[in-house]
């Protein structure tokens, strides 16, 4: 049973940890895109007839480290790489090499596109920042640190956990709750006594494995009832809500 906006006081609680893309930033949209046109020219590539789709991304890639996400999908058409390194170029046929491509035009399109944060969310940051709440992102994404610059939201967070810190920490991706877990503890906030605040159903299933005190679901489209069954408390359409509560 999901809790009530209204019930919910966030001021209760001594963290919140953000997810990035699509929770802060609609670079999510960018990352569709981007996986959409690598995915769809690989399958081509092979000669492969079933196409990629939006619900692949979803079900298969949202929220999960990148080489994780090309893994994940391959392994829904029965496609078998080798896995590769990260240093393999974009052209090569390897799990990493797939991963490099998509982050290659996902860079490109971040560069000569630019990012604005969600209105909302900034709001919502601005209303923390006034409660003295710590916050934190946690993402996936080896970009983090040069989208939240580009969206000029770099000094709000005095932790940002990516994939390059995972990596470095030798900590597993979502949907384990260890991204989340190390946060809490750079911030030195229990999880109990923090927010997980998600747009993806492996996010919100980390933040539900990890005891967080709340899990918070913003739909950008996975749909509200399919974030409520992974694990979500509460699920909004914009985090603006949450500053009327």
């Amino acid at each position: 049973m999901t809790t009530s906006i209204h019930s919910v006081n966030i001021d209760d609680f001594d963290a919140v940890l953000f997810d990035l893309d699509g929770v802060l930033t609609p670079t999510a949209e960018v990352h569709q895109r981007a996986w959409r046109r690598m995915f769809i020219d690989y399958l081509l590539s092979r000669g492969i007839a079933e196409p990629y789709t939006d619900s692949d991304y979803f079900d298969y890639i949202d929220g999960r480290p990148r080489y994780d996400g090309v893994r994940s999908f391959l392994a829904s058409r029965d496609i078998t790489l080798p896995e590769g390194s990260s240093s393999d170029p974009t052209d090569a046929d390897t799990i990493c090499g797939l991963g490099n491509r998509k982050n290659a035009v996902f860079a490109a399109v971040l560069e000569t596109e630019g990012v604005t944060p969600y209105p909302g969310s900034v709001a919502f940051l601005d209303h923390l920042a006034t409660t003295g709440t710590r916050v934190a992102v946690v993402s996936s994404s080896r970009n983090a640190t040069a989208v939240l610059a580009a969206a000029g939201l770099a000094d709000r967070f005095e932790v940002v956990v990516d994939g390059v810190v995972a990596a470095a920490e030798r900590l597993a991706g979502k949907p384990s709750p260890q991204t989340f877990l190390f946060a809490a503890q750079q911030l030195e906030v229990s999880a109990d006594r923090a927010v997980v605040v998600e747009d993806a159903l492996s996010g919100v299933e980390a933040g539900y494995a990890g005891d967080f005190g709340l899990v918070i679901g913003v739909d950008r489209g996975v749909g509200a009832d399919r974030l409520v069954q992974a694990g979500a408390d509460l699920v909004v359409a914009d985090l603006s809500e949450l500053v009327t509560t």
